[in-house]
């Protein structure tokens, strides 16, 4: 009986972990795509967990092997993919039905749409503060160094000749 439960809850823990991992490498794949993360020199994989974790926060379900986060997880997945799809309208039409109401499908790419601009505007962020921490570590080198000269200069004037 044991061995039975053991292997049942492996069985869904192995799915649930396959349904993220493809999720994680569907947006993996969009920001490879995407000519801002080129344009702004922003890590794919960087920006790909960032998008992930903001999606997920809004995924129904309540942890990663819930039975309805597993299939958001599907779900996302087969939304991000659809431009691939061999027929698009007919995996439109599946994804209404699938998300539950094209409402709640509308509310799914709305969540991964928000969740993208809100990483830009993170990671932006984030990159526009260490280009000024660089540069106000540059100035006060270089204001260092502009003392030491002085210093050093004062001190040959003030040797004896």
């Amino acid at each position: 009986m044991k061995r039975i439960i053991m292997l049942s809850v492996s069985a869904i823990l192995l799915t649930g972990c396959a349904d993220k991992q493809q999720y994680e490498a569907a947006i993996l794949e969009e920001m490879h795509k995407e000519a801002d993360i080129k344009d702004y020199k922003i890590a794919p994989e960087y920006m790909a967990k960032c998008v992930f974790e903001k999606t997920t926060a809004n995924m129904p379900g309540i942890f990663p092997i819930d039975p309805e986060r597993l299939q958001a997880y599907r779900n996302y997945t087969k939304m991000l993919t659809l431009p691939k799809s061999a027929d698009p309208k007919k995996t439109l039409d599946e994804l209404r039905v699938e998300f539950g109401s094209p409402k709640a499908f509308a509310e799914a790419h709305a969540n991964y749409t928000e969740s993208l601009v809100e990483c830009y505007t993170t990671v932006i962020s984030e990159s526009e503060e260490q280009l000024k921490d660089k540069a106000a570590e540059e100035k006060a080198a270089a204001d260092e160094k502009a003392s030491a000269d002085a210093k050093a200069a004062e001190e040959k004037a003030a040797a004896p000749k």
